[in-house]
C-alpha cells in the first residue's frame, strides 16, 4: 500500500519514503508518494528519485494494484532495492501548471452548466468534453465569466462524505463518463467558494491550487463537435 502524500499537500515538491516493491516490469512503489499517477484525466507526475548511490529519472506515476502507486522510470535500469531509503522530487513546474488547469476546468464547468462526459489535463491546456446540443453561442462571453470567477480568489478546500451521502446527492457528480471511487468508506469533495458562498462542489482525487488566483488568465480556444450532441471545449492558460 502507497500512502498518497499529495492528498495531504499538493505543494510538497518532495518526499522520503522506503521502497516496497519492484515490479516485474520495472516500476517502483514506496510507502509514500508525492507524484501523483495518472487518473481522472490528469497526467502522473514526472521527476526524479534519488538513494545513496543511486538516481533515476520518473517519466510519470500510475496506479497499481490495490492502493499501490507505481513510479514508472524513464529507463528501467539501475533500480534501486527493496528496503532502500529514497527521496522523491517532482517536476514542480508541471505539476503546478496541472493544478491550475485542473482547478481552472472546474470552473469552466460552472460557466458552462451542463453535463460534462470527459475531460483531459494538460500543462498548459485543458479541455472538457459536454453533453451541448448546440455550439456556444458566444464563446467570449463564456471566456469573461471564468476569468470573472477565478478573479474572485476562491478558496479550494477538500471535505469528505460517504458512499450514501453520495448516494442522497447524485447531482454533485458532473462527470457522465467517470464516476467516483468507492469502496473506501468516503470519497472526497473539493470545494471552491467565498465565505458561505459555493461555486462548485463534487466528487474529485486530483491535485489542485488553494485559490482561484493563482490560476491567473486563462481563455477558451477551439470548440469541437465530438458526436450528435457532443462538444468539446477547450481551455489555455495564459
Amino acid at each position: 500500500m502507497t500512502e498518497p502524500l499529495f492528498r495531504k499537500d499538493a505543494y510538497a515538491r518532495e518526499g522520503s519514503g522506503v521502497i516496497t516493491k519492484i515490479t516485474s516490469e520495472g516500476g517502483i512503489v514506496m510507502n509514500g508518494s508525492v507524484f501523483y499517477p495518472t487518473s481522472g484525466g490528469q497526467p502522473g507526475d514526472s521527476g526524479t528519485l534519488r538513494w545513496d548511490g543511486g538516481e533515476i529519472e520518473i517519466a510519470t506515476a500510475v496506479k497499481g494494484q490495490g492502493d499501490d502507486i507505481v513510479l514508472v522510470p524513464a529507463e528501467p535500469v539501475g533500480l534501486p532495492s527493496v528496503g532502500q531509503d529514497a527521496v522523491q522530487s517532482l517536476n514542480w513546474e508541471r505539476r503546478y501548471r496541472h493544478m491550475r488547469v485542473h482547478t481552472a476546468l472546474h470552473l469552466l464547468s460552472v460557466v458552462i452548466p451542463l453535463p460534462v462526459t470527459g475531460g483531459s489535463i494538460g500543462a498548459d491546456k485543458g479541455r472538457l468534453d459536454f453533453d451541448m446540443p448546440d455550439a456556444l453561442a458566444d464563446k467570449a462571453a463564456v471566456e469573461d465569466d471564468l476569468n470573472r470567477l477565478i478573479a474572485c480568489n476562491m478558496a479550494v478546500m477538500e471535505e469528505w462524505i460517504t458512499d450514501a451521502e453520495l448516494d442522497a446527492k447524485p447531482e454533485l457528480v458532473k462527470t457522465m463518463s467517470v464516476q467516483p471511487p468507492r469502496g473506501s468508506g468516503q470519497i472526497r469533495l473539493v470545494r471552491i467558494c467565498v465565505g458561505d458562498e459555493t461555486a462548485d462542489l463534487q466528487p474529485c482525487g486530483g491535485t489542485h491550487v488553494l485559490n482561484t488566483e493563482e490560476i491567473g488568465r486563462v481563455r477558451i480556444g477551439k470548440t469541437e463537435k465530438k458526436g450528435r450532441q457532443n462538444r468539446r471545449v477547450y481551455l489555455h492558460l495564459e
